[in-house]
């Protein structure tokens, strides 16, 4: 047998299985077990499947991913209520006309706060093709939703570049965006399976300014990598003045709630280039950096 001949198989897939399943009258009722134990829908969100549930989605994106060939990535994370800049002029624009001054107000801070979306966007172009460039390609993941995530998601779009969504179940701001690579846009129940899925493939964590769910995952990593249980990798926070107001790290230190280093677990960054500049002179990243 040659090496590319593919030996039939004995017995039929599950598909096939599935689809040549004659019914039987008797036992296709409403509370009986006849059902294949894979095709049982009841069976499977049953409260003691969970752990099984929990495999499967540990898994489905694993499988996927290794098919699609993503072996490594960069990881967006950030508000997802940050506006593009064409949408928050707009707003600006819209809340001038009103006459309304707390609108307006609203508006014009969302439009400052713009130039988050833009730098995400513009540091994914970057990202996406330098790597590309250098012969291996590192796929953007973002948690799949508006807002930063968009962002990044575009940015690796626009250039020519596959990108993952991990999206999560959730009441509101959790609709996928556009620009996800449909084969690898995700979607999960388990919070905690989504962070394995974040850091997993992760050669870099770079966060934007962003509410609880970015300072979770952001937080999430940084005790990971300063507890031994992850590799160190690099972590970028876009915006010095945002970052340095909402996390007080000299108190942290001061206070020996952290150690003298720990500190040095992250660089502020300002703009797309000096990011992709830090990610350069990175010794985890310098396999995509040599030509």
């Amino acid at each position: 047998m040659k090496p590319t001949d593919v030996p039939t198989r004995n017995f039929p897939t599950a598909r096939e299985e599935c689809r040549t399943l004659q019914p039987h009258p008797d036992y296709d009722s409403p509370g009986s077990s006849y059902e294949l134990a894979f095709k049982d829908e009841a069976f499977l969100l049953r409260q003691d499947m969970r752990p099984v549930r929990m495999q499967l989605e540990l898994m489905k994106p694993e499988v996927v991913q290794n098919e699609q060939g993503v072996t490594s990535t960069i990881v967006i994370f950030g508000s997802a209520r940050i506006l593009s800049a064409d949408a928050a002029q707009a707003l600006v624009a819209a809340a001038e006309a009103s006459g309304d001054e707390a609108s307006l107000r609203i508006a014009r801070n969302k439009l400052e706060m713009s130039r988050y979306y833009e730098e995400a966007r513009r540091f994914a172009q970057i990202a996406t093709a330098e790597c590309a460039q250098r012969g291996r390609p590192v796929v953007i993941a973002t948690g799949g939703g508006p807002g930063i995530m968009e962002a990044g998601n575009r940015g690796a779009y626009e250039v020519g570049g596959k990108s993952v969504g991990l999206n999560i179940v959730l009441p509101h701001e959790q609709v996928p965006n556009p620009y996800i690579t449909p084969e690898l846009c995700f979607r999960f129940h388990y919070f905690g399976l989504r962070k394995m899925h974040f850091l997993m493939r992760a050669l870099a964590l770079v966060c934007f300014p962003g509410g609880f769910g970015t300072l979770d995952e952001l937080f999430e990593t940084l005790t990971l990598i300063q507890t031994g249980k992850s590799r160190r990798r690099p972590i970028l926070l876009f915006g010095r003045e945002f970052w340095t107001r909402l996390i007080n790290v000299e108190l942290l230190l001061e206070t020996g709630m952290i150690s003298p280093g720990d500190e040095k677990l992250f660089h502020y960054v300002e703009t797309a280039e000096e990011a992709w500049t830090v990610l350069e002179a990175e010794p985890e990243l310098s396999s995509i950096t040599t030509p």
